[in-house]
Order: structure tokens, then C-alpha cells, then sequence
């Protein structure tokens, strides 16, 4: 099996293209910071045995590693690689059943009444067709959490290689902030929710 590779804009974080669905295109991604939070997935458990694995990020069909600071990828990639390739190849599931329940789940618009559910609507319709593929291209996610409609703040989390990136406040904040005050006026500001 070949598996592309791809570098992120988070130079501790490489996304890892197996050319198939890992969890299912479409699907929220699951994201496992600690070895603690893999234990549903046991493709996630089994990249956290590969020594300076510090993160792991399971996407419609890429998975984005996380590592240590103080471990170089020449050292852990061609682990990293025999790993998901053993998974996939065997097709030894990559999530426990029921695992994906698990996952942190977005807001949505049900949350909300009235104007304040319409502007919802709008907001997470342009995070999910302008801003998540723009992100997952970069081995990432980022999730509508919860808009405040007194403030007009807009919450958002950011998983994968997007999580800890050196450039996400820049992003959230000239990008995605932008964006949403350019369509919905009513969008103040954007913040990251950990």
C-alpha cells in the first residue's frame, strides 16, 4: 500500500494519505491528543506505541500524526507508516464500534431559535463548505462549537494539525473571522475553544 505524505503548516504535525477512506469522507473527524483518548480506536492506540507520537487525527480519508518537539520525522515516519499501512491492509477496523459517538460532536443549529438559529445556519454553512476543506488540506479540522448572539462571538475548536499550529491564531483570526464578518454582520469575532 502506498501512502503519500504531505507536510502541514505545523512543522510538529504530517498528514498521511493511504489513497482510501480511513473514517469515511464526510464524517466529523476524530481527533485523540492523548494515549488516553485512543483507546477507542485501536489504529490511534497503536501510533501512540510509536516512540515521540504525541498526537493522532483520524479524517474522512487522512490521518495527521503529532509529535514530540524533540523527535525528528526521519526517525518515526517509517513506523508511522508500517502502522496505518498494517491497519488498513488488514482491515482491522480503525475505530471500536460505537467508538465515533465518542468524538467531539459540533454545535448546531437546533441549539438555537428564531434569527439567531438563521444565523447559526449561515455560520456553520460557510465553516462547512469554505473553511473545513480549506483546513482538512492542511491535515486538520475545525468544528462550529457555539456562537454567542449578545456578543456576536463565534466558538470554534480546532483538531488535527491544527490544534497547537504556530499559525491557527492567524488563521482563525485573518482568515476565518474575516470571512464570517464579510457573510454574517453579525459575527463580531471568532475565538478557539481548547
Amino acid at each position: 500500500m502506498f501512502i503519500q505524505t504531505e507536510d502541514t503548516p505545523n512543522p510538529q504535525s504530517m498528514k498521511f494519505l493511504p489513497g482510501r477512506d480511513v473514517i469515511g469522507r464526510g464524517e466529523l473527524g476524530v481527533d485523540f491528543p492523548t494515549i488516553e483518548a485512543a483507546k477507542p480506536s485501536p489504529l490511534a492506540a497503536a501510533l501512540f506505541d510509536v516512540d515521540g507520537v504525541t498526537g493522532v487525527y483520524l479524517g474522512g480519508d487522512f490521518v495527521t500524526v503529532t509529535k514530540d518537539p524533540s523527535v525528528d520525522w526521519v526517525h518515526i515516519k517509517p513506523a508511522i507508516l508500517g502502522t496505518i499501512a498494517d491497519y488498513l491492509a488488514a482491515g482491522i477496523p480503525v475505530l471500536d464500534e460505537g467508538a465515533a459517538g465518542g468524538a467531539d460532536t459540533a454545535g448546531s443549529a437546533d441549539d438555537y431559535e428564531g434569527e439567531t438559529r438563521e444565523i447559526v445556519e449561515q455560520i456553520i454553512e460557510l465553516i462547512e463548505t469554505r473553511v473545513r476543506p480549506a483546513v482538512a488540506a492542511d491535515g486538520g479540522d475545525i468544528v462550529f462549537h457555539r456562537f454567542v448572539e449578545g456578543d456576536g462571538i463565534v466558538f470554534l475548536t480546532m483538531k488535527g494539525a491544527c490544534a497547537g499550529c504556530p499559525s491557527s491564531t492567524m488563521t482563525l483570526k485573518s482568515g476565518i473571522e474575516n470571512l464570517l464578518k464579510h457573510y454574517v454582520p453579525e459575527v463580531t469575532a471568532v475565538e478557539a475553544v481548547a
